[in-house]
């Protein structure tokens, strides 16, 4: 794969990305179940920005200052043992987010993503002390069993693309589909191994089926 092609796979597939996606996807097919009209409405507004500050923007804040406080070597944290910092930073904006959310804000399957994400950054935090985890993988593992929940949950809902129309049996086999491409950009750069992967997409899926069943 071609080496820009792979890092902005990469990029755009980062797993503190994988609640802002849900979001989006969520509040374009029916809005009404966060209690708005359309997506552009100020409730809507408020509560993709508050998603996004909390698991992307702050948590990636947090983690790019650890380079010049001498903690990690580089962003990219080859070594595993740097990747043990931003787990615990972003685990913990994950579960700040999930208490507010807990108790009503949103649709109660947006707060059982909300868990399954948060159950599956410790999940890899965990699994990382033992063996070199792909977060990526574990992100999009994740992705996809939301996307499929969601088909499950709001059966016969459809998605628009302009005038393109597709039903969430569609979106599903996308994501999927977008799971495998990141996984091989992840393999092309040379961050991981195809063990790495499998377990990362594994640790992803099982997280949020496990949240499915606690709440």
């Amino acid at each position: 794969m071609n080496h820009s092609l792979a890092r902005a796979l990469s990029f755009f597939g980062h797993p503190l990305l994988v609640l802002t996606y849900m979001l989006l996807l969520m509040l374009v097919i029916n809005p009404f179940a966060f209690g708005a009209h359309h997506i552009g409405d100020q409730r809507t507004m408020v509560l993709f920005f508050y998603v996004v500050s909390t698991t992307f923007l702050i948590p990636g804040l947090g983690v790019s200052l650890l380079k010049p406080l001498g903690l990690v070597r580089s962003l990219e944290m080859h070594d595993k043992q740097e990747r043990i910092g931003p787990y615990i930073i972003a685990g913990i904006f994950y579960l700040w987010m999930f208490k507010n959310f807990a108790s009503g804000a949103v649709p109660a399957l947006y707060a059982k993503f909300v868990l399954g994400a948060t159950i599956g950054l410790f999940f890899a935090f965990f699994v990382n002390i033992f063996t070199k985890i792909s977060a990526h993988a574990t992100g999009m593992g994740g992705f996809v069993a939301m996307v499929l929940l969601l088909a499950f949950e709001w059966s016969g809902s459809t998605f628009s693309i302009g005038p393109i129309l597709l039903s969430l049996n569609a979106i599903l086999a996308i994501v999927i589909v977008l799971a495998g491409l990141i996984g091989v950009a992840r393999l092309s750069l040379g961050a991981h191994t195809q063990a790495d992967l499998w377990q990362g997409y594994a640790a992803g899926f099982v997280s949020v089926m496990l949240a499915n069943m606690i709440l």
